[in-house]
């Protein structure tokens, strides 16, 4: 017959063999639970690092046509599977279709004044950066037939010279250049963008336009360009931004980058801009 005093050892042990079970299971759905956050935590700092695909969309100043153009190649190289498109032309209408809903992802302009144009609508993501700069340059008929040697040339009897708009970028640099100057110049036209004001020198409608040295410089044997000193006074900064509502958030940040990056920094110097 058992005796109470051997019931009662009994209890213990059994209690002391639960309470080491107990004990061994929390242990192990600890260890489980440890291996589970750093298993996620692993898996989650890989998919940080996104694998890029889909289209982004750039919206560009049309001086940035040949240096973006060589980027975006580079871009899709080494991103397999996305694909760079863009949208260049005067900085002041791609403000207007971005901050009037055009879809977009990155936007670099000409100058501040038409970036503030989207960041006071409130379309920009984060803080917009100056990534290079971009001097003046009068650019005249091959061989520069008319001896255009300084910005005061240009106001001489007879000379067909091209301006940018008053709105535009370059435009608003070659204003600034002739206040400097105090010289007064009225142009047989206005183009809406720098590449259309060189285009009519290249084409002999006109026989200087003053342009960007970036775009003397693409344009090669097609015109000569001629440095004038009032340019100093005129410089544009150029910013980039990621866009608000950028339908790539992912691709247009790489990009931007890129942009930044040693190996954009170079392909924009070459292409005549200034370091910022």
């Amino acid at each position: 017959m058992t005796t109470r005093s051997a019931r009662r050892t009994t209890t213990r042990r059994i209690l002391q063999a639960t309470g080491v079970g107990a004990a061994a299971v929390l242990t192990l759905s600890a260890c489980g639970s440890s291996d589970a956050q750093s298993s996620d935590s692993a898996s989650g700092s890989s998919s940080s690092d996104k694998k890029l695909s889909g289209t982004v969309n750039v919206f560009a100043a049309a001086s940035l046509k040949e240096s973006f153009t060589k980027l975006g190649k580079q871009f899709e190289k080494e991103h397999p599977g996305t694909k760079v498109t863009f949208n260049f032309g005067g900085s002041d209408s791609l403000a207007a279709g971005i901050t009037g809903g055009a879809p977009a992802d990155v936007f670099a302009a000409a100058s501040p004044k038409t970036m503030k144009t989207v960041t006071d609508a409130g379309d920009a993501a984060g803080r917009p950066s100056t990534f290079v700069r971009n001097q003046l340059e009068i650019a005249t008929l091959p061989g520069n037939p008319h001896k255009v040697s300084s910005l005061k040339d240009l106001t001489k009897p007879g000379q067909k010279v091209v301006l940018c708009a008053k709105e535009v970028p370059c435009g608003s640099a070659a204003q600034t250049a002739l206040a400097a100057s105090k010289l007064k110049l009225t142009p047989v036209s206005y183009e809406q963008d720098v590449k259309s004001a060189l285009t009519k020198v290249e084409l002999k409608e006109a026989d200087a336009a003053v342009v960007y040295k970036t775009d003397v410089h693409a344009a090669g044997d097609k015109v000569e360009g001629v440095e004038f000193p009032e340019s100093k006074d005129a410089i544009n900064d150029y910013p980039i931004a990621q866009l608000k509502k950028a339908p790539n958030a992912d691709a247009a940040k790489a990009f931007i980058e890129l942009v930044k990056s040693g190996d954009g920094q170079q392909a924009l110097t070459e292409a005549g801009f200034l370091k910022p």
